[in-house]
């Protein structure tokens, strides 16, 4: 049997970057959904009005990691619907961003 594929898993270092922001914690998920919002200013307008009803679809009603947190949900939205060169610069903004996070974590307090 084939398994189903998500959107993200076409690319390693996306599906690496969307693995690791699922396991950060509610305020390092924030950051980076306002990072990834941030690319709505470079998608065009047809991709917005797509995104909209998306969220309007499937916000609170999804088995998706992310659909019960809807600016979360808009923002993985938007980086499904941008280009993939554009995908792919953010998972590597993205895998930088929270691999130095989790470092900080596991740096020694003394």
């Amino acid at each position: 049997m084939t398994e189903a594929r998500r959107w993200y898993d076409k690319d390693p270092v996306l599906k690496e970057a969307l693995e690791l922001l699922r396991l950060q914690t509610d305020d390092t998920k924030a950051e980076a959904a306002d990072y990834i919002l941030s690319l709505q200013e470079q998608v065009a307008a047809d991709v917005i009005e797509h995104l909209y009803d998306t969220i309007s679809k499937y916000q609170g009603k999804g088995n998706r990691w992310y659909d019960n947190d809807p600016v979360m949900m808009k923002a993985i939205e938007m980086l499904r619907l941008a280009p993939p060169k554009m995908q792919r610069i953010a998972a590597l903004k993205l895998l930088l961003a929270l691999e130095q996070k989790s470092s900080e974590n596991l740096e020694d307090p003394s």
